[in-house]
């Protein structure tokens, strides 16, 4: 096992908002090396495609070197981890909803798998109430995103719903 800090930022990312870019770079001068991990279900349907939402990623962190985006479908993050030998999972809060929320995971994570840490970044102030749902809630009535997302995802929508 190498000494390299390794860690893991997943979601679903549907789509990736100012708030998640934020988080990762911040994520990335942690780590020698970042994954960010779509992770979805095949069998619920998103906004945005997995092509879709890996190509907006991309794009948005296209200036991190040390970051790479991956796919999970129907998995569990710490297995993906395990296989990428991560060290860290990586968890971004904006509220104690999200607190509580993430506890609750890391419990059963670290029981799955003890040797990966969980770690926490708060939300920067001016991203603490941006979320995908909300972001889908605007695309869907055809609402300004551009203060919430990246120009990957503003680009997409103009495209694809316009």
């Amino acid at each position: 096992m190498s000494d390299k800090k390794i860690g893991l930022f997943t979601g679903s990312f549907d789509p990736v908002t100012l708030g998640h870019v934020d988080l990762i770079a911040r994520a990335s001068q942690l780590f020698d090396q970042l994954y960010v991990g779509i992770f979805y279900n095949k069998e619920k349907e998103g906004l945005f495609s997995i092509d879709d939402r890996q190509d907006m990623l991309e794009e948005a962190l296209k200036e991190l070197a040390n970051v790479k985006v991956i796919t999970a479908n129907n998995s569990l993050a710490v297995a993906v981890a395990a296989d990428l030998e991560v060290t860290h999972l990586v968890r971004g809060l904006r509220n104690g909803n999200d607190l509580t929320y993430e506890v609750n995971l890391e419990f059963y994570n670290k029981r799955l798998n003890p040797k990966i840490d969980t770690v926490y970044l708060m939300s920067a102030n001016q991203w603490q109430e941006v979320s995908s749902s909300r972001i889908r809630e605007l695309i869907y009535f055809k609402a300004a995103i551009s203060d919430f997302v990246p120009n990957s995802v503003v680009e997409k929508v103009e495209k694809n719903y316009d």
